[in-house]
């Protein structure tokens, strides 16, 4: 190709060669040959095109181009031909191109006519198909490119005629408005320009051999040399510099007249080719490639939107750092793309965030000076990512860069008691001060994870304990206390990882181990538990005061392989052990401390070990020693005409708390406490001078209690005489449980309103429907008690912190205190255990809240509709009446224009998008919401004036959001329901500005009504090629799903230009914006799967005759179709909705109390892209349990 071409004849068929034109031979096409060998059992390979060759990939690729090669010597345009159809069948076109149009039509002509051809009914083509089948073909499309140019690369592809004609016609294609022919024919030109990159270094290199044998033979002496193989070296060596510069030339023709265009084209798995295949470029032809104008273009790319893009240009910029001498080439690069890669390290796509990572530690492994501190520190902190890929690979540049092992330190190791120390005690020590100076101390199985798989030293527990027990060598400074804590946790969390291998909670889904993960597993728990056997009873004994640095040591028993303890013969220190843990729950009253020695005993007592019997009877020994304690701090507390001192107040409550943490993991009734802690929680509710917290800690111990109680029956037959007195201690629970709900002591409310919720849980009605024996146990809450939970909410849920003074972190712990509030009311709504309605108070607050509550409330409510749909969306028309009411009582006539207003429409539009898109499914809902929003809004007293508005006339703005998603015949009969209950059943004559919000409520349910249908784009292609093609017929595809879902989005309205295009795209607007349009086109036509679409003559249930006369309105009833098939049985009341109930109620006096009170709304905050997430804020026990 001369250089001349490369700029004057894009979308021409190139000049006729350098043999000038081909001589005419009869025709014998690959294609023949072919079909000649294809057996019987490859018939279903089409017609024996290259296309379906290449498809069925059963046929040799290079015995297939070799055939192809022998056909262009017979006769080149016939083979090109054959060639360029290849291309076009494999964008899904359908056309057919004969000689006659390649002898007389350019190419851009037959770009047009095959745009024309284009088939329509579907936006599939080959490359974006799924299958097998489809991906092998993109495989093999890709390696027949490589393929031809690599057969072709000695003679065929510098004649000036194939490559020429090849190159024009992929250029055209590449500019097409068609996404197919543009997709396809730019993969197939990226992989030409690939090949033609193989084909330029193989020149290179023969033409440096060349050189080489030239110099030689031209520096040996006069008599020696031979000037005929001299003669013959120059000649080749010409020859092999006008190949390399025609090479040359083809390369820079194809990057400038497709890479240069479509690097920045439309649709982003173009704009990836092109990024993927420049880096492949770049690593094998850095000479020409490897170059600031190349490079600009990945650079400018890495702020691509896609992040399929971006991923693509790390990869590509991956294998040039990772070699040494590219990355010296690539200074300049560095250096203005630095910052934009560190960047990427928090990119919302996790794939492309470990892809930068990745990267930064070659950068930094290029060179260490170009990486700032403030760099390093935005990757330090991802090691806390709660996405384990991405913590993982942040892992990896801690490492590079902080946990370097010194190995010329081996000879400097300093002994200590006739021990080398470790190569990684200085690790460890940095290990440590990183976790405290990253402040992030609640989330040390994060750090340890990020390393595990990593560093050697996450596994070194001789090390770890060495530096907490053995004094420190000569030189080095002792641990201070808050550098043993960090190390001690990091330890702990080092020990549950070893024997568990799960990730923490909350990265990533938890998946199942392999057989070898397994033995390593076992292996680490075996090696842990023979060390910690003797070195834990030490540990304790040093820090058998210090709760915090305890509370962690304890957690260790629990991941031992306890059989060790008899196999290796470790009694002495089972009972040190067990010695220590008894002083441990003596002397601790701290709950983390006593919890934790609680479970441990629970691990050493499980029944399945050999060390049970013994580790039973030191734990029995404990719980007699703590009763008898408890026992007599009762006697002096309660002694008569005494007031107890603080001594007893401290007794009495350490006991509690010891109790407490021990009934938590173990059966205490056996030792007959219950008289006791009943007592004082029956004292707690008639004398208020008993400590808040002695009261708290008795509602804990009775609540465990029952549960124990609960768990000691016999399922299948239970003893009469324990379920009688277990109903009757409950009953007696509950009793004083609901007195305390509002007890002057914040504190003791609080854990009544717990015990409360929890013990509702637990005595549930579907605690009878598991086993029938256990029904008469079932607690039905009442609604005063539903109410008065409901109202606790209110009171200590939904309140705003207007102290600034408070400090952050007490802020955080009050927050998790009412969401774990919150979230046992919610238990009692998703379990149906109150009813649906008294959620209403809560619905209404999650626009104000919506940031502190808003997760919780929104997962409720989705479990709401699963219950009942209909009674779902009267108790959200409930939650909108009260807070009107509270605007009404505000500001006396309700100010449509003011901002409460507009907040109240802006909650109510948010309860509407929670609906989803599913009309069917929601209709009765729907229907229920807007029957109780226009009951509401017309109601009127006896002696209302009929000619002023309803008082509550404009709450119609307020359902308005809902209008959208009635189905458009439900509308008219809304509107007839409407109109049949306005106020002395008329049309008001004035149209004055109090009277506005019925129009335009009323307006909202009369559009669509006489509207015009846009055709679609297909429909105007078939018009505008009529003369062209036979005219299909429109109805023929009325069916079609497709055609449903363009004429619902896709399709612009009559007037509005649309693209050159005749081929369809399959969602067309999700490839051509980002938004919500593509989205309701795919909920769209998911609405018409399993049935046809509903017609305007179809009703929505079984139509009703309605009243015959001057009233012809159809009213079709709801309550003929159900969708929601058994439902639970509280909520049957009122669940019957239908557009047959709109009827006039029989007296307009509202139910009483049905409006309640409310509170304001505020605006939703809107999910912006996600960088990584630091791990989430720890979530109490009971929120967690099911499912927040």
């Amino acid at each position: 190709m001369s250089v001349s071409g490369a700029g004057s004849g894009r979308g021409r068929k190139r000049g006729s060669g350098r043999g000038g034109s081909a001589v005419k031979r009869p025709r014998q096409t690959g294609a023949a040959a072919r079909n000649r060998k294809k057996s019987e059992d490859e018939e279903d390979s089409g017609t024996g095109s290259l296309f379906d060759v290449v498809k069925s990939g059963k046929a040799s690729l290079q015995s297939t181009v070799d055939e192809w090669i022998e056909s262009y010597k017979n006769d080149r345009d016939t083979a090109l031909v054959e060639l360029i159809q290849f291309f076009i069948q494999g964008s899904g076109c359908k056309g057919t191109i004969t000689p006659f149009m390649y002898a007389n039509q350019e190419h851009a002509e037959i770009i047009r006519k095959m745009t024309e051809e284009f088939d329509e009914d579907s936006g599939d083509y080959p490359l974006i198909m799924s299958g097998p089948n489809w991906k092998r073909f993109r495989v093999n499309f890709c390696e027949f490119v490589q393929v031809l140019v690599r057969q072709c690369q000695y003679s065929i592809i510098y004649d000036q005629y194939m490559m020429d004609n090849i190159i024009s016609l992929l250029t055209g294609l590449t500019d097409s408005q068609v996404r197919a022919f543009r997709h396809t024919s730019t993969l197939a030109a990226m992989k030409l320009m690939t090949a033609l990159v193989d084909v330029a270094l193989n020149l290179s290199i023969n033409l440096d051999n060349t050189q080489r044998q030239y110099e030689a033979e031209r520096q040996k002496q006069q008599p020696k040399r031979a000037n005929d193989r001299l003669e013959m070296l120059l000649q080749r060596r010409q020859e092999l510099e006008e190949n390399q510069a025609e090479i040359r030339n083809m390369l820079t023709y194809i990057f400038k007249g497709v890479f240069v265009h479509r690097y920045r084209d439309s649709q982003p798995e173009i704009r990836s080719i092109c990024m993927a295949e420049i880096g492949t470029w770049m690593k094998k032809y850095p000479n020409m490639f490897l170059d600031d104008g190349y490079l600009k273009y990945v650079g400018w790319t890495l702020y691509d939107k896609s992040g399929e893009v971006r991923l693509c240009c790390l990869k590509s910029l991956q294998p040039l750092y990772d070699t040494e001498e590219l990355a010296t080439k690539l200074e300049l690069f560095t250096n203005r793309f630095k910052d934009r890669i560190v960047e990427m390290t928090l990119d919302k796509e996790h794939e492309v965030a470990v892809q930068a990572i990745k990267l930064v530690i070659s950068i930094l492994q290029f060179n260490e000076q170009i990486l700032a501190d403030k760099d390093c520190e935005n990757v330090y902190e991802l090691v806390y990512s709660s996405h384990r890929h991405v913590a993982q690979a942040a892992g990896e540049f801690l490492n590079a860069k902080l946990f370097r092992r010194d190995e010329n330190s081996t000879n400097k190791l300093k002994i200590h008691r006739g021990k080398k120390q470790s190569l990684n005690t200085p690790l460890l020590r940095d290990l440590v001060q990183f976790f405290i100076e990253s402040e992030l101390h609640e989330h040390g199985a994060y750090l340890v994870d990020s390393l595990w798989e990593i560093n050697d030293m996450m596994k070194d527990w001789e090390c770890m304990t060495d530096l907490l027990l053995e004094e420190p060598a000569k030189g080095e400074e002792y641990m201070d206390d808050k550098q043993e804590t960090s190390l001690i946790e990091i330890m702990v969390c080092c020990v549950r990882q070893a024997a568990t291998g799960e990730s923490p909670v909350g990265r990533g889904t938890s998946k199942k181990l392999t057989s070898k993960e397994n033995k390593q597993v076992l292996e680490d728990k075996t090696r842990l538990t023979e060390h910690f056997i003797a070195t834990l009873p030490q540990l304790l004994l040093k820090y058998l005061m210090d709760g915090e640095k305890v509370a962690n040591l304890l957690q260790i028993p629990q991941y031992f392989d306890l059989d060790i303890y008899t196999t290796s013969r470790q009694e002495k220190n089972l009972e040190l052990l067990l010695r220590y843990l008894h002083e441990i729950m003596e002397k601790h009253t701290d709950s983390e401390v006593l919890e934790a020695a609680s479970k441990c005993y629970e691990s050493l007592c499980s029944e399945e070990f050999a060390i049970a019997g013994k580790c039973d009877v030191a734990r029995k020994t404990l719980i007699d020693s703590l009763i008898a304690k408890f026992k007599e701090s009762m006697h002096d507390f309660f002694a008569e005409g005494e007031e107890p001192d603080d001594d007893e107040i401290f007794a009495l409550l350490a006991c509690l708390k010891r109790i407490e943490a021990l009934y938590s993991c173990h059966d205490l009734n056996s030792w007959d406490i219950w008289d006791d802690i009943f007592h004082i929680i029956k004292s707690g509710n008639d004398s208020q001078g008993i400590p808040e917290e002695i009261v708290c800690k008795a509602l804990a111990c009775g609540s465990q209690a029952l549960l124990w109680y609960l768990n000691k029956l016999d399922e299948a037959n239970p003893n009469k005489n324990e379920m009688k007195s277990l109903r009757k201690r409950l009953n007696d629970m509950m009793k004083y449980c609901h007195d305390l709900l509002f007890h002057q002591q914040d504190k003791v409310g609080e854990e009544a309103y717990i015990t409360i919720c929890d013990l509702l849980v637990m005595f549930s009605r579907h605690l009878g429907e598991i086993n029938e024996v256990m029904r008469p146990l079932v607690y039905e809450p009442d609604k005063n008690l539903q109410q008065q939970l409901s109202n606790f909410l209110t009171e200590k849920v939904f309140i705003e912190d207007d102290d600034d003074d408070i400090d952050e972190n007490v802020k955080i712990e009050e927050l998790h205190k009412r969401r774990n509030f919150l979230a046992s009311f919610c238990k009692l709504v998703i379990y149906n255990i109150v009813q649906i309605r008294m959620a209403a108070d809560m619905f209404k607050h999650y626009m104000k809240f919506y940031n502190d509550y808003g997760d919780i409330i929104k997962a409720t409510l989705g479990k709401a509709r699963e219950i009942n749909k209909v009674s779902t969306a009267k108790t959200l028309a409930l939650s909108l009446t009260q807070l009107y009411k509270e605007l009404q009582m505000e500001m006396g006539a309700v100010d449509r224009s003011s901002e409460a207003f507009q907040s109240l429409k802006e909650l109510s539009r948010r309860f509407a998008l929670s609906f989803g898109l599913d009309q069917v499914k929601n209709r009765e809902a729907v229907a229920a919401m807007h029957k109780e929003g226009i009951v509401f809004s017309l109601h009127v007293d006896e002696h209302h004036d009929l000619s002023t508005p309803p008082p509550n006339l404009s709450f119609l703005e307020v359902i308005c959001e809902f209008t959208n998603k009635l189905m458009k015949q439900d509308k008219k009969v809304v509107l007839h329901y409407l109109d049949k209950h306005l106020p002395g059943g008329m049309m008001p004559q004035s149209r004055s500005e109090e009277w506005q919000s019925l129009f335009t409520y009323r307006n909202s349910l009369s559009q669509g009504d006489g509207e015009v249908h846009p055709i679609t784009l297909k429909q105007a292609t078939q018009r505008r090629y009529a003369n062209k093609r036979k005219q299909i017929d429109v109805s023929d595809h009325d069916s079609n799903m497709s055609d449903w879902v363009d004429m619902s989005v896709g399709t612009p309205a009559p007037g509005v230009p649309v693209m050159a295009s005749t081929a369809i795209k399959r969602r067309r607007m999700d490839e051509e914006s980002v938004g919500g349009a593509s989205e309701q086109s795919e909920d769209f036509q998911e609405s018409y799967i399993g049935g046809a679409p509903p017609t305007p003559h179809m009703s929505w249930m079984t139509a009703q005759k309605g009243q015959t006369g001057a009233q012809r309105h159809m009213e079709a009833a709801y309550g003929h179709y159900r969708q929601g098939g058994n439902l639970p049985p509280m909520e049957t009341e009122g669940s019957e909705a239908s557009i047959g109930d709109f009827e006039s109620p029989r007296s307009h006096v509202m139910p009483p109390g049905y409006y309640g009170d409310g509170t304001q709304n505020i605006e939703d905050p809107s999910h912006s892209g996600v960088i990584h997430h630091l791990p989430p804020v720890q979530v109490p026990s009971e929120m967690s349990h099911h499912g927040y």
